[in-house]
């Protein structure tokens, strides 16, 4: 039989073969499905969970009372839900972080994309990424024992007032988010076509020009969801602000000399075992959480619409 023929024969069996999978990749198919599945259950748990008890809670405390009165005193004798306050607080950590985080992240990761050689790329990148991981109790005791006291020390003519410091507490959070906005903004960068680059290099334009009006421009939507997981990040953080601007009894405060409480820091240091479950005082934990949720939401919900709308797409 000659081999044109065999090959007749054979070629429609590989073709069978071919059009169904192996049992073994069926297996990762399944397993796949259910790790997504899984991810998706983990997450809708978390959300009922979060906003199952705010129907009690609202039903014995106005909503309008939550969101307009400007004092934070729940479990005193005659308590006001105002949650202006710890938001007021979480506001001021979260600018002050991205007034030092997107800076320095951002020249950070135009010179990893644009100045730094590959070599130095190479030892930079990693460490970055390592420092994310850095427990931020750590960052904590090192903001509270040795940056506030520096700075105080290097401004004494600010008015500073006691232990607790809410600008303090934002620079440190601005710290920690620094590696993950240089990171993820140096991946945009590093993302736009070295056509662009050499175009503007053939007109004559700097390195620095090129950077600025070239690169910068054409990675913006990476850029700016970059800021936005910071945002995130910043928003999110417990210890720091714990630790730094301090834990004590929440008023409505603009000074970023004076401690402040944040939403995170009341969850952290209400939810400790201490509070009778079904309490109003219990309730307003969930309360809390189900607020910073939804603004969290909202800000990625905002950052998914301006990527989207300033996206751009190189083939």
């Amino acid at each position: 039989m000659s081999s044109s023929v065999m090959s007749a024969r054979s070629g429609p069996q590989r073709t069978l073969r071919a059009d169904n999978p192996r049992y073994g990749e069926k297996l990762i198919y399944a397993f796949l499905f259910v790790t997504a599945a899984v991810s998706v259950a983990v997450t809708t748990s978390i959300v009922l969970a979060l906003f199952q008890p705010l129907p009690g809670f609202f039903s014995e405390i106005s909503i309008v009372e939550f969101f307009t009165a400007t004092e934070w005193s729940p479990g005193y004798a005659r308590p006001i839900y105002g949650v202006w306050p710890i938001v007021v607080g979480t506001l001021i950590v979260v600018l002050t972080a991205l007034l030092v985080a997107i800076p320095l992240g951002l020249l950070s990761a135009i010179y990893l994309s644009e100045y730094a050689p590959n070599p130095v790329r190479k030892t930079i990148k990693p460490v970055l990424e390592i420092l994310e991981g850095i427990p931020t109790v750590a960052t904590g005791l090192f903001a509270f024992f040795w940056l506030r006291p520096f700075l105080e020390y290097m401004t004494p003519w600010l008015p500073w007032g006691g232990l607790f410091s809410t600008g303090v507490a934002g620079i440190a959070v601005g710290l920690i988010i620094v590696p993950l906005i240089a990171s993820v903004a140096d991946d945009a960068m590093r993302s736009v076509p070295r056509a662009l680059r050499e175009g503007a290099y053939a007109l004559g334009a700097s390195r620095l020009r090129v950077a600025l009006q070239v690169v910068v421009p054409a990675a913006f939507s990476g850029i700016i969801a970059a800021f936005v997981l910071g945002a995130s990040r910043a928003v999110g953080e417990t210890m720091i602000v714990l630790l730094v601007a301090g834990a004590g009894s929440p008023t409505l405060n603009f000074n970023p000399f004076e401690g402040i409480q944040t939403m995170t820091a009341y969850i952290a240091s209400r939810a400790t075992g201490e509070i009778a479950v079904g309490t109003i005082v219990y309730d307003t934990i969930f309360a809390v959480g189900s607020l910073l949720f939804l603004i969290t939401l909202a800000m990625n919900l905002i950052a998914i619409r301006f990527v989207s709308r300033f996206r751009e797409v190189y083939e």
